[in-house]
């Protein structure tokens, strides 16, 4: 299977807006764009602290939970102030993926989507929400993931398993709330290792869903992995087309903590591959840097 990267060198910002991608083919090849040279590939810190992360996974009263890439949220957070310039901080310009609509588009700490890209056909689809039926941003994916996402959660019934959709589209406005009332409460060091900077959340791309079940009692838990329905989703998801994203033991290629509710729709092709093989997205692609 054709696995070319063409690679294309669009405008840098400092906060990028997260884009979707076309229906991708092999006839298609993948695109994206060049390393920045100025962009490091070293995370400050990766020793997540166990309390932090507690805090993040526990954010219910207003509606928001918190992790490494993923919020279920209809209105983003707001800070308590205004952030002060000391807690300002120049950010390094994250380079722009030239192909937003592709259904493999790669999108992490390096890669990010245009500002203010909107999937062009985001639809909600038929599956049961933890927040029942509000017709809200994060109950939308693209239409071919809100498809194979219905067929993946009939499969588990099938099965005997209720599956239950929890945060699915975000826009890049969204993120930018988050991420700066993140550095307002915790500070910018903290901030960047738990929530995604603008543009390079994967949420944006609509082509990624957080998935829980009534055994963890609809939360977003790393406890989700042993539950009958964890285990069903990572062992069938690529049936459907979609990956676990954030796998164990992946975090120096992913930037992200194990997320055992998070996953991304790539095709089925695709998803067949990566999961045989063990791979993360950033290997299948060929364009793993170590943190």
């Amino acid at each position: 299977m054709l696995k070319k990267i063409i690679i294309g060198t669009t405008s840098i910002s400092l906060l990028v807006g997260c884009s979707s991608f076309e229906k991708w083919s092999v006839e298609t090849p993948v695109l994206i764009s060049t390393p920045h040279p100025a962009k490091s590939t070293e995370l400050t810190n990766l020793s997540y602290d166990k309390e932090r992360l507690e805090i993040f996974l526990k954010k219910e009263e207003d509606g928001t939970v918190v992790d490494g890439d993923s919020v279920t949220e209809e209105k983003p957070p707001q800070a308590e102030g205004p952030i002060t310039p000391s807690e300002q901080h120049e950010e390094e310009a994250i380079p722009v993926v030239a192909n937003p609509t592709a259904i493999n588009v790669m999108v992490n700490k390096f890669w990010a989507l245009p500002e203010g890209y909107r999937p062009p056909d985001l639809i909600r689809p038929n599956v049961p929400f933890s927040f029942g039926n509000e017709n809200s941003d994060r109950a939308k994916l693209r239409e071919e993931a809100a498809q194979s996402l219905e067929m993946m959660f009939a499969g588990a019934l099938n099965d005997s398993l209720e599956l239950y959709a929890r945060s699915g589209f975000r826009s890049y406005e969204t993120q930018v709330a988050i991420f700066q009332n993140e550095i307002a409460t915790f500070g910018y060091e903290q901030a960047v290792l738990y929530v995604a900077r603008p543009g390079t959340s994967e949420h944006q791309t609509g082509l990624t869903m957080d998935i829980t079940a009534k055994s963890v009692k609809l939360e977003l838990v790393e406890s989700f992995e042993n539950t009958p329905e964890g285990k069903w989703l990572a062992e069938n998801a690529h049936h459907y087309g979609f990956i676990l994203r954030y796998p164990k033991g992946k975090t120096n290629i992913t930037g992200y903590a194990f997320e055992p509710w998070h996953f991304r729709y790539v095709g089925v092709e695709i998803a067949t591959e990566i999961y045989n093989n063990g791979l993360t997205l950033e290997e299948y692609m060929d364009d793993v840097r170590e943190f």
